[in-house]
């Protein structure tokens, strides 16, 4: 088959490293695989890919608003895909989030395409209705649907009377346990990480679903204990707006006291390139997933896969696929829980546990099953006239 993967941009996000994961594990199938993404003048992936890459430009304009960013970015979507399509045929269209998706809509109503498909990563609930209603057509206008978890799965057909697939996530194991000491170091010196206290990490940038507020709060209460830890928050590359979030941020961290940025108890890598994130994780002693809402949280397994040990909020979809003995359990809602948490991993740190954990949990969630199922949807899909989402 010919397979379009389409993603909504080219930072390091859980749903672009998944289309990057998923096309290459569909390459190694035998399919000729293109990945899709909108981008300014220059940009390229994160990482690289050796799936065929068809860059959809978007200029570098400033939107006032999410609505305007969206409506953009789909529209470059179709004219880019209206040409593109006149000398390029593609038997399956896969979007991973809803802009792509809502392009396709259009093209499928101009004939241009006939299936295609969504996975649903997660949803988000948006002020402006016509963002909410584009997210909503991206669900239902799909010939299928998949989704990542049983959470966001059993959610999608209560909400949408759909029958959506469940697929699963993966995770590179070989690529997050390699070991770089060349790449640590570096790391170390540049935002200065000392090795006086527990270095704690985050992943994702400062935002509100990943609570990164509460885990300030929790770690202020760590460093009574341990006055030496630091707190890492790394990445962030989004392209929705959480300025406001981030002002709370800051304003939170100046009444707990916190120094400017400038000092050593709180880092802000921003983003980093890919090859240092498993250098990343193997300097911290503990990576913290507090999420209130996410959609998998690949980020625990890579850690895992890595030696480190997490912090997990005891909430689906983290507790569909993580039990007691891979993670520490705690309530995202609450600073106590969540500090407690903490101050218990770090006391009971055991590196033949997290190995034990991470060697079962690649083995049930790696991308060459993923995009086995992935296969045989489309397959399904492009044989039936009518296809239902089993």
């Amino acid at each position: 088959m010919k397979i379009a993967l389409l993603t909504h941009s080219v930072n390091p996000r859980g749903g672009v490293v998944h289309t990057l994961e998923l096309g290459e594990a569909l390459l190694r199938l035998g399919h000729e695989v293109i990945v899709m993404a909108l981008g300014t003048p220059g940009q390229e992936f994160f990482r690289p890919t050796t799936c065929q890459v068809e860059m959809v430009p978007i200029g570098e304009q400033k939107d006032a608003s999410t609505y305007e960013m969206v409506k953009r970015r789909i529209e470059a979507y179709i004219e880019h895909l209206k040409i593109y399509l006149k000398y390029s045929k593609i038997d399956i269209f896969h979007a991973h989030d809803g802009i792509g998706a809502n392009a396709l809509i259009a093209l499928k109503e101009m004939g241009l395409i006939q299936k295609w498909v969504r996975t649903v990563h997660h949803l988000d609930v948006f002020e402006n209705s016509q963002v909410q209603k584009w997210q909503t057509l991206s669900v239902v206008k799909a010939d299928a649907v998949l989704s990542v978890s049983e959470f966001w799965q059993n959610k999608i057909n209560e909400d949408f009377k759909l029958n959506a697939h469940l697929v699963n996530n993966g995770v590179n194991s070989t690529f997050f346990s390699t070991i770089n000491l060349d790449i640590q170091a570096r790391l170390k010196a540049q935002f200065k990480v000392s090795s006086q206290g527990p270095v704690i990490l985050c992943l994702g940038g400062i935002e509100e679903r990943k609570n990164t507020i509460g885990v300030l709060k929790a770690f202020y209460r760590l460093r009574l204990i341990h006055p030496k830890a630091q707190l890492i928050i790394a990445g962030g590359a989004s392209i929705l707006d959480h300025s406001k979030y981030v002002r709370s941020f800051h304003e939170t961290a100046k009444e707990l006291g916190f120094k400017p940025e400038a000092s050593d108890e709180l880092i802000f890598t921003g983003p980093i390139p890919n090859a240092w994130m498993p250098s990343l994780m193997h300097i911290a002693d503990l990576l913290v997933m507090a999420s209130t809402n996410e959609g998998f949280g690949l980020v625990t397994l890579e850690a895992l896969c890595a030696g480190t040990p997490i912090v997990v909020s005891k909430i689906k979809p983290f507790t569909e696929y993580l039990c007691d003995e891979d993670c520490t359990w705690a309530d995202p809602f609450n600073t106590v829980s969540l500090e407690l948490a903490m101050s218990q991993a770090l006391q009971n740190y055991d590196p033949k546990k997290i190995k034990k954990s991470a060697k079962k949990l690649s083995q049930i969630y790696n991308w060459d099953t993923s995009a086995d199922k992935h296969q045989s949807i489309y397959q399904s899909l492009l044989q039936t006239q009518e296809f239902t989402c089993q």
